[in-house]
């Protein structure tokens, strides 16, 4: 399968200010397997070292902060080869780095005085939040997020990058032909039921197996419950299960603002906003929180009382929901399934991996009108709307310019309908949000 990832690390590999690379994403999203790939394409040689399955490496770190005795040692007791000689054409692996703090520390050592070796690490983003704070190399390592796959990926690993080559030549907002149009529509809804983790994708992609897409999708989930038991503090795993097992519910309210009752009955936010916190910090989750007004920073308007809870993938949210593979067939059922929670999600992973600031959204009382996202494109702040029925009139992002007329220069809808600008409102189809930002810079220059 292709990753477009790839090329960052390229470009990590290439750069004179190359420092310890460490990937971060949430467990099976790929890191072992990009760094693996990686070396077997852009280096001769890899030197890989897993802190679970070996841990008598990390002795090697504790006596001595010594690179070059390190490299030695781990060399002889494992027989991987880092030639000296061509340091460059080796790519040392740390896998697991959260299970050795003090190899996350020694990072320092190689930046500083051996900055010759490519290190990379992979690691479990929450391990690494909760090592000691003292062991960490802050200023001397690069991060980089693995984030599931897109639908453009899915598209390429489904042996369909003619679609996902078309959508990349698009340069003008005006309809798809149904030659592109319909097949793409109909990949989406198997996106939404695969989604975006790497093992599912490749179970309906090469084996074309639904019931052992199923079957990865339930072991992820099994795999995160019990690292829910990890939590350094036992009284919190309770809560941190039940707030995971409520976002089909909190979502499938017609204000999806997150409600601490629907957790549990007389819950308060003072006693689950640690186990909240945690489920964020593990990238499992994201919050989006409300936004007073449309000003720079974004951040600076964020009303911290309110906020919506999202998935880091759509078709993890799908399992999780308990909503079977056969809406794939049911016209446009998986996208207006509970209030089109799953389309909002999958949006929301195509706009972080385009917009550097995390979107919000906006809400306003009696009546009540909502805007889905809001994003910050350079120095605008854009509002959006995700529709997944056919009825696309949109009177929040109709109300939003009313009340903030001098501040909207354009306004986004994502829908099942094809690409569209009139005046200022911004049509763009469900299957092309991972071309948004470039869209949106299409209308932008329009205007």
């Amino acid at each position: 399968m292709e990753r477009l990832v790839m090329q960052k690390l390229l470009d990590w590999k290439n750069s004179k200010y190359r420092k310890p690379l460490i990937l971060k994403g949430v467990r099976q999203v790929g890191k072992t397997w990009l760094l693996k790939e990686f070396a077997k394409r852009r280096y001769g040689n890899m030197a890989y070292f897993n802190f679970d399955e070996n841990p008598e490496y990390k002795q090697f770190f504790e006596s001595t902060k010594d690179v070059e005795r390190i490299l030695q040692n781990l060399m002889m007791a494992s027989g991987e080869v880092i030639k000296r000689d061509s340091p460059e054409d080796t790519l040392i692996v740390f896998d697991e780095i959260q299970e050795c703090p003090n190899a996350l520390n020694t990072l320092k050592y190689f930046c500083e005085n051996t900055p010759h070796y490519h290190v990379a690490c992979a690691g479990s983003l929450l391990g690494i939040a909760l090592s000691k704070p003292a062991s960490f190399p802050v200023g001397k390592v690069d991060f980089l997020e693995i984030m599931p796959m897109t639908f453009t990926e899915f598209l390429m690993a489904n042996g369909d990058g003619n679609f996902a080559a078309y959508m990349d030549s698009v340069d003008r907002i005006e309809p798809i032909p149904e030659a592109f149009f319909n097949p793409l529509y109909e990949k989406l809804k198997m996106y939404f039921v695969t989604g975006g983790m790497p093992e599912s994708v490749r179970s309906w992609t090469q084996d074309r197996n639904v019931e052992l897409m199923q079957q990865v999708l339930s072991n992820i989930l099994g795999a995160y419950e019990r690292d829910f038991a990890k939590h350094p503090d036992p009284k919190d795993f309770p809560k941190i299960s039940l707030i995971w097992k409520s976002i089909p519910s909190q979502l499938a309210r017609e204000n999806k603002k997150f409600i601490y009752k629907v957790v549990k009955e007389g819950a308060r936010a003072r006693e689950y906003e640690d186990a909240l916190q945690w489920l964020c910090d593990a990238n499992l989750t994201y919050k989006i929180y409300r936004s007073t007004a449309p000003g720079l920073p974004i951040s600076a308007y964020d009303d911290l009382s309110a906020f919506k809870l999202y998935m880091a993938d759509v078709g993890l949210l799908r399992r999780l929901s308990l909503l079977a593979p056969s809406a794939f067939g049911e016209g446009n059922r998986l996208f207006v399934e509970f209030k089109g929670a799953l389309s909002e999600n999958y949006v929301l992973q195509a706009l972080q991996n385009q917009f550097e600031v995390m979107p919000r959204y906006w809400t306003m009382d009696n009546p009540r009108y909502e805007v889905d996202f809001l994003i910050q494109r350079e120095n605008e702040i854009l509002p959006v709307e995700v529709k997944s029925e056919s009825n696309v009139e949109s009177r929040s992002l109709k109300k939003y310019k009313e009340k903030y007329e001098d501040k909207v220069k354009l306004r986004v809808r994502f829908s099942l309908n094809n690409p569209r600008l009139d005046d200022d409102l911004l049509n763009i189809p469900l299957f092309m949000a991972d071309h948004a930002d470039r869209i949106i810079g299409m209308a932008l220059e329009r205007i």
